[in-house]
């Protein structure tokens, strides 16, 4: 992984900032509204004492039948068309072992009540409510009551259409028989009726006689409640501004409702579904829970009759309660309920709605801010980290070119490292690796001028080792002794060649440095010493490939030729009797390549650096004969000596198919001397 990469990573650990400033617009938000929550109950509390003060009687604890408001009148058929708007409201009560044997719907208008009523009930046993047979059929008594009085009226008929129900007991300000009309099907019957407001009871009983049922349980009498004008009014004056109050009774009905929420709210266009989007789901998902979303419990839209809700039914189970609500035009809606007490007994509830429009407008404004001040902060903080970072990574190759130049020039520095003034670490690397080469330059040129001392130091004792022989030859020694002064003179004289090669190797050295340059054509060159080698490689496979038009070239070919011949000479003591050596050249770019390969054991890896170093040999000590001439590794030194005259380098590397070694020769050719240069030369 690449420095520039890795800071690039380090660079997105700065995520962690909008993420914390995330937390933190979440935690302050959480704080507004735990403060609008204290308020709104402090409200709904005051509010509660208030209309206890004032004498507004709040609904009773029993059980109730809610009677909606209906602003047209109902057509009286038995069928339940006219009441699907309250349908979803309907009232069941539980009857001869049957939870929802009954279903009653009641509505009024400004003349008169209308009840709904449908009984479950398959079997077939309907006569006319005078009919003597009435005891063993089906039938509904209704018990009207006001006050102590009451009076009781048994609703049958023997087939669909208008009955008669007449009353069979009881006494109070009802009329003496109820009309209406009874529909059935097969599973049930329908009475649907009406009275006029005069004679409205204050409570409601039915009984349902089955005739499979031998003995039918009475019904409860049931308390009429419907939606208080007189409340509303008096908590429309109470309601704080911009607060929407609702009074319901212990089982969640609509008893009255004041105040508005017309809170300045922001338009979709200013809010936008996105940002709504953002807040439901990063600043505040509790408030958008699955139940706030069911259309009878949203923002308590004003056509439902009953409330739901966690929060009211935590309220009428006598404990205050807070909640939040989506509302449709972006905004969120915070709800209050405490619950309504008269003694010990619990009476319903008091809710209090406050629009905050503004709340989630605001948030997102945060969050937007935040957001878009860490992904600036990021953007900077990833682009100064990238231009550093290449600014590094440029840094450290110059310093890694400077040294591997260094290292392939045998540690000799070409001028001062770089970034060795600068004050940082990478200065103090770059001042060590100068220290280093500087060591290593003196250690390589006291290795290249070890040769030519010790050619000269040698010379003097080796004299000395000669003449005292030549003395002891004339000496007239044994015959036995004959023997060992041939050795004597054998090793004398190989001492004197090898003095004389390391003689040899300082003059060639010297002669490269001061090598004048020409132009000619080198694959002529090549092609007349391959065929000067033909005779030297005896019984060996010679190939040669040349190009085939002439190679025009710059530089010193007597050196050139110097080098193909330590190259040859290298392949040849390699190579076994029947093996093959292969002389290549080809013009490549900014260059030519020469290759002079040949079959024989493979380079140990450890060496192929250091084949072309001064006195590196690997030829075997056993392969030497008594009179051939030791070899001190000096020979491909000066095949790298003359490639680095020439602008190239010299490289060794085992074939692929690992049937011998290849040498390369990657020359540029000399630099062309300036004429002014040349003349004052």
């Amino acid at each position: 992984m690449s420095l520039r990469l890795k800071l690039l990573l380090v660079a997105l650990s700065t995520l962690t900032l909008p993420w914390a400033g995330w937390q933190f617009v979440r935690q302050t938000e959480a704080v507004l509204r735990q403060g609008q929550e204290q308020t709104l109950l402090a409200s709904a509390s005051t509010l509660a004492r208030a209309l206890d003060v004032l004498g507004i009687e709040p609904p009773q604890p029993d059980a109730a039948l809610y009677v909606h408001e209906r602003s047209t009148v109902l057509r009286i058929d038995g069928y339940a068309d006219d009441w699907q708007p309250f349908r979803a409201y309907a009232q069941t009560f539980a009857a001869d072992g049957d939870s929802a044997k009954l279903e009653v719907m009641l509505a009024e208008d400004a003349q008169w009540l209308y009840l709904f009523a449908q009984v479950r009930d398959a079997t077939r046993q309907r006569v006319d409510a005078r009919d003597p047979a009435i005891a063993r059929s089906d039938y509904l008594d209704l018990v009207l009551s006001r006050g102590d009085q009451s009076r009781r009226y048994r609703i049958a008929s023997a087939a669909p259409g208008s009955f008669d129900a007449p009353a069979i007991d009881g006494i109070g300000p009802f009329p003496d028989r109820l009309t209406g009309e009874w529909q059935e099907d097969g599973s049930s019957y329908s009475i649907e009726l009406r009275m006029r407001r005069d004679e409205v009871p204050d409570h409601l009983r039915f009984d349902v006689h089955d005739s499979a049922v031998p003995d039918p349980v009475p019904g409860q009498a049931l308390a009429l409640l419907g939606y208080n004008e007189t409340t509303a009014h008096m908590l429309a004056r109470l309601a704080p501004e911009h607060v929407r109050v609702r009074m319901v009774s212990a089982d969640g009905w609509l008893v009255a409702a004041g105040g508005s929420l017309d809170a300045v709210a922001p338009s979709s266009a200013q809010q936008g579904w996105l940002a709504g989007l953002i807040y439901r789901n990063l600043l505040a998902p509790e408030s958008t829970d699955a139940t706030a979303r069911r259309p009878n419990v949203d923002a308590f839209g004003t056509i439902d009759p009953r409330l739901q809700g966690e929060d009211l039914w935590q309220a009428l189970s006598g404990a205050p309660a807070t909640g939040w609500r989506s509302s449709d035009d972006g905004g969120v809606l915070l709800v209050a309920a405490v619950p309504l007490r008269s003694r010990d007994a619990l009476l319903g509830a008091l809710v209090l709605e406050q629009a905050n429009p503004a709340l989630p407008m605001l948030a997102n404004r945060a969050l937007s801010s935040l957001l878009g001040a860490s992904l600036l902060a990021l953007l900077v903080t990833a682009a100064l980290l990238l231009l550093f970072g290449g600014l590094l990574s440029w840094r450290i190759r110059r310093l890694r070119n400077a040294t591997e130049r260094a290292t392939r020039a045998g540690g000799r520095l070409s001028g001062p490292l770089p970034l060795a003034d600068a004050n940082d670490e990478l200065g103090d690397l770059a001042r060590s690796f100068g220290r280093l080469f500087d060591e290593v330059e003196a250690y390589t040129e006291y290795l290249r001028t070890l040769a030519s001392k010790l050619s000269h130091e040698l010379n003097t004792p080796l004299a000395i080792v000669k003449s005292s022989l030549d003395n002891l030859d004339h000496q007239g020694l044994p015959a036995d002794s004959q023997s060992y002064l041939d050795r004597a003179r054998d090793g004398a004289g190989r001492l004197g060649a090898i003095v004389r090669a390391m003689s040899e190797s300082s003059r060639v050295e010297r002669a490269i440095a001061s090598a004048d340059a020409e132009d000619f054509d080198l694959r002529a060159l090549v092609a007349g010493c391959a065929e000067g080698y033909r005779a030297l490689a005896g019984t060996r496979d010679l190939r040669v490939s040349l190009p085939d038009s002439p190679l025009p070239f710059h530089g010193a070919p007597d050196l050139l030729a110097q080098a193909l011949d330590k190259l040859f000479d290298n392949a040849r003591s390699f190579s076994a009797e029947d093996g093959w050596i292969a002389i290549g050249l080809r013009a490549e770019h900014g260059g030519v390549l020469v290759t002079m390969a040949n079959s024989g054991p493979a380079l140990p890896r450890q060496l192929q650096d250091r084949l072309f170093d001064s006195l590196v040999s690997l030829r075997e000590r056993s392969s030497r004969t008594a009179g051939e001439t030791p070899h001190l590794g000096l020979g491909l030194h000066v095949v790298r000596l003359v490639a680095e005259l020439h602008r190239g380098r010299a490289s060794a590397a085992n074939l692929a198919d690992g049937s011998g070694v290849e040498f390369s020769l990657r020359l540029a050719g000399m630099p062309r001397r300036r004429l002014s240069e040349s003349d004052s030369t």
